[in-house]
């Protein structure tokens, strides 16, 4: 189990430089999820091993707020662009 463990967090490497180098928005924003995901798959691997059930709480609780924070930033960011584009169009009929 901890090769697993050791191989997940490895994983983590390539969705970072994802989120640091990642040509748009929302490229960091699928790196962020993926990073979470790996987090939550980690936390509940490392549970199981050591007997701390108590720990998938907390799994739980990183998945949905990770789940509402990224629909919440998908709409802001799709808000953004909707705004910018008809701004851009208004400006450019006149």
């Amino acid at each position: 189990m901890y090769v697993v463990l050791a191989i997940m967090l490895g994983l983590l490497v390539p969705y970072g430089i994802r989120v640091m180098l990642g040509p748009s928005v929302w490229d960091r924003l699928l790196g962020m999820n993926l990073i979470a995901s790996k987090i939550i798959v980690i936390i509940i691997i490392f549970s199981s091993v050591n007997e701390m059930t108590f720990l998938l709480d907390f799994a739980i609780i990183y998945a949905l707020s990770g789940f509402i924070g990224t629909i919440f930033i998908a709409l802001f960011l799709s808000e953004r662009n909707r705004k910018k584009d008809k701004g851009g169009k208004e400006n450019g009929n006149s």
